[in-house]
């Protein structure tokens, strides 16, 4: 909610509360004054009617009636009462003069009317009615619902003796119709009055807190202004002299510094994200309180916890002794020791190089930088560059033997359909030796065709795919010879889109010379698994065999070109394999256990799939690379 409405709300709700108040008040104090007049009223009528009836009676000893008898007393007086012109005078009147009062009745003490300013009512027993003592000393509200509840008539009662002795009593009825007649219209002018009140606070309040939070509204835009890194120069006669102006004028300059600011440390930052995100060694930088402010990718690969997490915490919160790595780093902090590349065991099994160096400023400590290195990252580097090496030797070498002898190839190719053409007649079994020379010469080149094929420079059609449409793809075209071969292949490529950026042509092959190399190491038929997920910020594929397993002496050479140990294979499934990863940023590892299977892992950079990619199975055309060969 905004601060204006706010305001405007908060002075809304005073000032109704305030009216709400002084209308209770107003309302308490004229319904307890109409109640208050009322009571008086009755009190008064009471006491004049008994005045009227006390000098109604006559000296009864100087009449006829016989005194010795109450009963020709009590009938004598009741005469005189019901006969009496002042008295049914002031009966009348009451009624028309008092508008509040119902009725009037002088009721002996039978309860039967002697005079009632209803004619059909005299001689008749009055009925009994609630004291208007009720209605008199009911709280505020209690006298509202009262007097707004069904009509009903209370009664104002006085005793009534004549003659020394008691006579009976003198009853007003007062009903509550009339009193409500003569509180609803000052209670509806209290509510109009609240309703203009509650109505001219709220343009009130609207006018103030726009008055009041004007000046917050410019110095709103500009800290967006600031915040947004457009921050304008104010002079002084547009800021104004008030406070205000002065708030603005400050901001507009710290919007200057900001911005400055910003553009420098957004160079910095984009920088170190660029070498961190790059790194495969984990680093981690901590303050002089042991707290983490830079953290790079791959530390995540070696604790296993989201960077996020990691920031802002101290190595006690990071690290326990219940590892070994945890124990080494705590000690090394407590102790302020540094670590020069000991290797330990994480949690998660892996073998890492530790490396810790704290860091000094003028002989004060300042911070400390952890160095976490994965030994088994550095050998697979190793070999990998070990086999680069030898592709690359082996490719400029292939291509100069190639080169040499497609040119021999191709003489005597010629020099052959020269000789069968000159040679018209000539008998089947020299035809027959003729055909297999040609034959073998033409496999031949074919052989020296792949191996040129091998080394040489190849345009990549790069396009942004979603990796399980690939794979399955492959599957469907190694169905036929696994079934041949009696192998079932079980896949697990779940359910979210893995985006790659590949030449489909070349991964097809490259996954299909694994798959096919998995197929021929079960001759006896099997599982063979094939699974892909993310990663981090790489796809893995996973395909895995039933295999015999790699023995360990051979398992370096498996990418070498010509490798192979299976009679009549060729020795370039793999290392086309190989070649291709690398072309396309990636990388393949193996993991093999004699007598149980392998399992190879091919690594491809992820990337997010553009909407327009799904557009067309999944694809979406990237610009073409040419890549030389290693």
């Amino acid at each position: 909610m905004r601060r204006k409405t706010q305001i405007v709300l908060a002075i809304t709700f005073m000032v109704a509360a305030l009216v709400c108040g002084f209308s209770y008040i107003y309302i308490w104090q004229i319904l307890g004054q109409r109640v208050m007049f009322a009571h008086d009223t009755a009190g008064f009528l009471n006491s004049q009617l008994a005045y009227l009836a006390t000098n109604a009676i006559p000296d009864l000893t100087s009449t006829r009636v016989d005194t010795s008898n109450p009963v020709k007393v009590r009938h004598a007086i009741a005469d005189y009462l019901a006969t009496n012109l002042d008295l049914n005078t002031m009966l009348e009147s009451v009624l028309t003069d008092w508008p509040m009062i119902y009725d009037a009745a002088i009721v002996d003490t039978d309860g039967k009317a002697i005079l009632h300013t209803n004619p059909d009512l005299v001689g008749k027993a009055v009925p009994d009615r609630p004291d208007f003592k009720i209605v008199q000393d009911a709280r505020f509200r209690r006298q509202l619902r009262l007097i707004y509840n069904p009509p009903t008539v209370y009664e104002a009662r006085l005793p009534l003796q004549l003659n020394g002795q008691p006579f009976g009593s003198i009853r007003l009825g007062i009903s509550t119709v009339f009193l409500k007649n003569e509180i609803t219209p000052k209670l509806h002018d209290a509510v109009i009055f609240s309703g203009i009140s509650i109505l001219l606070s709220l343009v009130l309040a609207a006018g103030l807190s726009h008055l009041a939070l004007g000046p917050l509204e410019r110095i709103s835009r500009s800290l967006d202004s600031v915040t947004a890194g457009d921050a304008e120069a104010v002079s002084e006669e547009e800021a104004g002299h008030d406070e205000y102006g002065l708030v603005t004028l400050k901001i507009a300059h710290l919007g200057r510094q900001m911005r400055d600011a910003k553009e420098i440390f957004s160079a910095l930052k984009d920088n170190v994200d660029q070498i961190m995100g790059n790194l495969q060694d984990g680093l981690m930088l901590f303050t002089r309180d042991s707290r983490v402010v830079l953290v790079s990718a791959s530390v995540e690969r070696f604790l296993g916890r989201p960077r996020r997490e990691l920031l802002g915490r101290t190595v006690k919160e990071i690290f326990t002794l219940d590892s070994s790595l945890g124990a080494l780093v705590l000690d090394s902090f407590q102790l302020r020791h540094p670590i020069t590349q000991r290797d330990v065991e994480t949690s998660n099994t892996k073998r890492v190089q530790v490396s810790l160096d704290f860091i000094q400023e003028r002989g004060s400590p300042i911070g400390a930088l952890l160095t976490l290195r994965d030994k088994e990252s550095v050998r697979r580097i190793k070999d990998e560059f070990e086999i680069s090496r030898q592709m690359s030797l082996s490719g400029r070498t292939t291509r100069g033997v190639a080169h040499e002898v497609k040119n021999p190839i191709n003489a005597i190719v010629l020099h052959l359909q020269l000789l069968q053409s000159k040679l018209q007649q000539i008998d089947p079994d020299t035809r027959r030796h003729m055909d297999i020379i040609g034959n073998e010469i033409h496999r031949l080149d074919r052989v020296v065709q792949i191996l040129v094929d091998f080394t040489r420079p190849r345009d990549l059609h790069l396009e942004e795919i979603d990796l399980r449409r690939l794979l399955e793809d492959v599957i469907m075209l190694a169905t036929p010879d696994t079934e041949q071969h009696g192998v079932t292949v079980k896949r697990s490529l779940g359910t979210e889109p893995l985006g790659v950026r590949v030449d489909p042509d070349r991964m097809k092959e490259a996954f299909l010379n694994v798959i096919i190399n998995g197929m021929q190491a079960m001759p006896k038929g099997g599982t063979l698994t094939i699974s892909a997920r993310r990663d981090l910020d790489s796809v893995v594929t996973e395909i895995r065999d039933q295999g015999v397993g790699i023995p360990h002496e051979l398992q370096e050479k498996i990418f070498e070109l010509y490798f192979t140990t299976r009679k009549g294979g060729s020795g370039i499934g793999l290392a086309q394999t190989y070649q291709a990863l690398q072309w396309h940023y990636g990388s393949i590892d193996f993991e093999t256990v004699e007598g149980q299977g392998t399992t190879f892992r091919l690594r491809l950079p992820v990337i997010e799939i553009r909407a327009e990619a799904n557009g067309e199975n999944g694809r979406s055309v990237a610009p073409s690379l040419t890549v030389p060969n290693s």
